[in-house]
């Protein structure tokens, strides 16, 4: 469903202009349906949050009694979330880590190291002897196992089981299993693999993927001797935006993950999603600013645009909207008014990119009416390209998240 709740239309419509566009989260429904997650989710399956799909303060703080830890992807993530939820579990993840980041995750405790490269190995153990010479540093090695041809064919964003600048080409992965179990680095503790292959996948295709790379997983590990305590299988559950009201089914997924994990006692999977959690909770609300027509159709002008709201032109996508009337109109000059059956949604950009959504079918969509964006809750704000043309920022919203107040 990505009609706005009651809440967030009431605060969409009560809302001023000036204060308008803004986002505006329902973090009571966030809540909701991460504690729904968790529940479908079997003993031995630890849940991570994805950190970069939203690392907004309070919705971080918002998950944690529902999250095993989070995951970070650089220096300012690191920083920003530890400062968020401090206290809670990170893992430190992403290709092309620098010495500063790896030494500031370390000096910050950081529990697990996801390992891209045998560059990044090496460099990970002389820093760690540097700087926690009494600790052995957990370590995931990040694997680019194949995987069959036609297993991420759904996916929506592909990340391995082909080239790919994330992870280890499967023809290093046992010299860096080597270097982690034979002695080399006494300071680095082998923990399991990492490997995220792809994001856009249904709970049928995610269960086989992860299957698979648990099966090859093991295998690499049984040929140094060790069995791998963990197996993280990524995040990258679909959010389907062209059909916004079918969710991932997580009872499926759990159902799934609870049958491999009965081939494999004594292992730990870890997923992370990100846009799986909180896209559901955001709405980008703005305001209908002009309506005309052009070549036989029809624009709409609302304020803001994918300068604010980037996925839909990341994605190619049109962004699913709720239209809400207003009746005031408290101008003298003409109110504009749409004459047809299908407006398109546009920002206020000098580029004709500046499209949110295509061909919405409306009756009589009106200047000053309103326009609530749903499963804008995960990589919107955060992605986009925030001050070309010096528009002003949106507004955050947070409801039913009693520990923060609005941020203007």
């Amino acid at each position: 469903m990505t009609d706005p709740t009651d809440a967030v239309r009431d605060r969409a419509l009560s809302l001023p202009s000036a204060e308008l566009p803004a986002y505006i989260y329902d973090v009571a429904a966030l809540r909701a349906h991460a504690a729904a997650v968790r529940a479908c989710l079997p003993e031995r399956v630890e849940l991570y949050y994805a950190a970069k799909a939203n690392p907004e303060p309070e919705i971080l703080a918002a998950l944690s009694p529902y999250v095993d830890g989070y995951e970070v992807a650089s220096g300012g993530e690191l920083a920003h979330v530890a400062k968020a939820v401090p206290g809670r579990p990170l893992a430190f993840g992403g290709p092309g880590k620098t010495p500063d980041e790896i030494v500031a995750a370390l000096e910050l405790g950081v529990e697990r190291f996801h390992v891209e490269s045998e560059y990044e190995l090496h460099m990970l153990a002389e820093l760690a002897r540097q700087v926690r010479p009494d600790d052995r540093v957990g370590v995931l090695p990040r694997l680019n196992l194949p995987v069959a041809a036609d297993s991420l064919a759904a996916s929506s964003l592909a990340m391995g089981g082909r080239p790919s600048p994330f992870g280890l080409d499967p023809a290093q992965a046992d010299t860096v299993m080597g270097l982690l179990t034979d002695g080399t680095y006494p300071q680095l503790e082998l923990k399991g693999v990492h490997a995220h292959l792809a994001s856009g996948l249904g709970a049928r295709e995610q269960v086989a993927v992860a299957g698979s790379v648990v099966d090859r997983s093991v295998r690499l590990a049984e040929r140094h001797g060790v069995r791998p305590a963990e197996v993280n299988v990524g995040g990258g559950m679909t959010v389907d935006y062209a059909a916004p009201d079918e969710r991932f089914d997580w009872a499926a997924y759990g159902t799934g993950l609870a049958r491999l994990l009965a081939r494999h006692p004594g292992l730990t999977l870890r997923v992370e999603p990100g846009r799986a959690l909180t896209a559901y909770c955001g709405w980008y609300v703005t305001e209908v600013l002009d309506v005309k027509p052009s070549h036989d159709e029809e624009f709409a002008v609302v304020r803001g645009g994918t300068h604010h709201l980037r996925t839909p032109a990341t994605k190619g996508h049109d962004q699913p909207c709720t239209l809400l009337g207003v009746e005031d109109w408290p101008h003298p000059w003409a109110r504009p008014v749409s004459r047809g059956e299908l407006v398109t949604l546009v920002g206020q950009l000098c580029t004709p990119k500046d499209v949110l959504a295509r061909h919405v079918p409306v009756s009589a969509l009106r200047a000053g009416d309103r326009v609530a964006f749903g499963l804008a809750g995960a990589y919107a704000w955060n992605i986009s390209h925030h001050d070309f043309l010096m528009h002003p920022h949106p507004g955050f919203h947070f409801i039913d998240a009693p520990d923060f107040a609005d941020t203007p």
